[in-house]
């Protein structure tokens, strides 16, 4: 049965009335019944991004994966308005051939924002050398039927490093026809499908990414398949997206969007105020109830996938004695710290872990006790003599970070530690190694609903904190290949709380302070939703204007 929708009308009558000579009268008639009533609506936000560009593999971080939803989409999608289960995206399904392969069948039709359709070329593209790997240590080139010699763009060193953390053993894809795919790793992986969800696996145009005259310029305007597309990206300034009205779900139901950076939160609570933004983000807890007394307004959000933690360095001469890392875990009084500086919104989780692991989660895990007099003991029994330990802070990218800093540090001093914070304009001075670094802040997210996507990714052998000489442990590196490899569950839940062990009590990588809650100011005229992540949610199933 032919079906007949608002655009496919239209372009009939277009060219019906072309044909009759009559499209000078027709025109006026469709223009007005096309006339884009849509909202445009403007967002504050601390900022748009850390690496100054919008591509996935570059930007794995909090405020990047605000906006990374609205411009590219991964195979298979998380529901953003419940759980983060697992729905389909560009594939309308998906099964497993064996532990090591996954099959998917591509949605017919979907477009990227430059009108070319996606198909299997594509997605073999977005995960080969060229886009993800480079051409030193990627997967053999013969694998990725997508690779056109001397085609490949010099990628920073981070792409390549991000990408075999998200895909350690990634063997092959295969186009099996224009439609379907396969994913094939080296070793068996129980986690494969939620890889393939996550973030920084994105699927991409092979021709855009291909076209553009270098790596930079391809990713400041990259091309996706979400709803709205790149218009301008001024870094440190503003981002404009507009939307993609050939996008193959429902139409986006925004014009354009807007984000600005306002780094200060008071700025971006008197910009809501005044009528200047329709989103202020990352709102501090003690101005949720000033905001709410102007009736326009409200505040939306809550618990998400995601900790703040406290991150070692282990090769700082005060550090080196794992005695002093459990004491300064043991000083934390984090439930006084969700309580004063989080009015009671948030929690102290059982460690770096969430309860959507399902069969994974240990229930009976918990964080080090507030302790000071087991504090003071091990100091005394590491020897610790009142060294100072650098404590390097970024100003408020966090929400309540230098006021948390600040309690903290107090925290530490009254059992004896001496903390110097520092405060540090960006990640780069957090990371530098040509002074002595202590402890930092830092958060830790879960992509998908399995261990290895969070204590691995971060904390493991190819993890951020042991890429840039943090810390390293032999026995939880050989666990980590072992929990990505193996298939047996209740072996691997075994597994996984030994890591635990490791990680946050005999030799701390870092320790949790509390699950992460973020909150949103904007208008009451709006009906939007929150996701349980750090992403921002525009799609036309989680916006209306509600006035008339």
């Amino acid at each position: 049965m032919t079906r007949f929708t608002r655009r496919a009308v239209l372009k009939a009558g277009v060219a019906a009335g072309a044909l009759a000579g009559g499209a000078t009268g027709l025109l006026p008639r469709i223009a007005a019944a096309q006339a884009d009533n849509r909202p445009s609506i403007t967002v504050a936000v601390q900022q748009i991004v850390n690496a100054n560009t919008l591509e996935p593999l570059r930007e794995q971080s909090n405020v990047g994966t605000r906006i990374m939803t609205s411009i590219f989409e991964s195979l298979i999608e998380q529901d953003l308005q419940k759980d983060l289960e697992s729905i389909p995206g560009l594939a309308t399904e998906w099964k497993r051939l064996d532990d090591r392969t996954v099959e998917l069948k591509l949605r017919q039709g979907a477009k990227f924002h430059n009108g070319d359709e996606v198909t299997a070329d594509d997605v073999v593209f977005s995960f080969g050398p060229e886009r993800m790997f480079g051409k030193a240590g990627a997967p053999e080139q013969k694998l990725f039927t997508s690779v056109v010699p001397g085609d490949t763009k010099d990628l920073p060193p981070e792409v390549p490093a991000v990408a075999k953390r998200l895909w350690p053993a990634l063997e092959r894809i295969e186009a099996v026809d224009k439609y379907t795919v396969r994913f094939v790793n080296k070793v068996p992986d129980v986690t494969l499908e939620g890889r393939i969800a996550r973030g920084g696996s994105q699927i991409i145009s092979r021709r855009a990414f291909n076209e553009a005259k270098s790596w930079l310029e391809w990713a400041r305007a990259p091309v996706g398949t979400g709803p709205y597309k790149v218009t301008e990206f001024r870094p440190d300034t503003s981002l404009t997206l507009t939307a993609f009205d050939d996008y193959w779900g429902d139409r986006p139901p925004v014009k354009q969007i807007r984000l600005v950076v306002v780094p200060e939160a008071a700025s971006r609570i008197n910009g809501l105020l005044s009528g200047q933004y329709d989103f202020a983000c990352d709102i501090p807890p003690d101005q949720i109830v000033e905001i709410e007394r102007n009736p326009r307004y409200e505040v939306a959000g809550g618990l998400i996938t995601n900790h703040r933690i406290i991150c070692f360095d282990k090769a700082h001469p005060e550090l080196k004695d794992p005695r002093v890392r459990l004491a300064m875990c043991h000083a934390i009084d984090r439930q006084l710290i969700v309580e004063a500086l989080w009015a009671g919104r948030t929690r102290v989780p059982k460690g770096l872990q969430w309860e959507f692991y399902g069969d994974m989660f240990h229930g009976d895990w918990s964080v080090p006790a507030y302790n000071p007099d087991l504090a003071k003991k091990l100091l005394r029994e590491a020897g610790y003599k009142g060294g100072v330990i650098p404590y390097r802070v970024l100003n408020n990218y966090y929400a309540g970070q230098n006021s948390t800093a600040q309690v903290l540090s107090e925290m530490w001093r009254a059992v004896g530690i001496n903390v110097e914070i520092q405060m540090k304009e960006n990640w780069s001075q957090i990371f530098d190694r040509n002074s002595p670094r202590g402890v930092r802040d830092w958060s830790n997210s879960a992509p998908f609903n399995d261990p290895v996507s969070s204590i691995v990714n971060q904390h493991g052998p190819k993890g951020q904190q042991q890429q840039i000489g943090e810390w390293t442990n032999d026995e939880m590196n050989k666990l980590s290949v072992e929990l990505e490899t193996s298939t047996d569950r209740p072996k691997r839940k075994q597994m996984f709380r030994r890591m635990l062990e490791i990680c946050e009590r005999e030799d701390p990588a870092y320790t949790v302070l509390h699950q992460t809650a973020v909150f949103t100011a904007k208008r009451k005229d709006i009906a939007w939703k929150p996701a349980p992540s750090f992403a921002m949610d525009f799609r036309a199933r989680n916006f209306k204007l509600t006035r008339g």
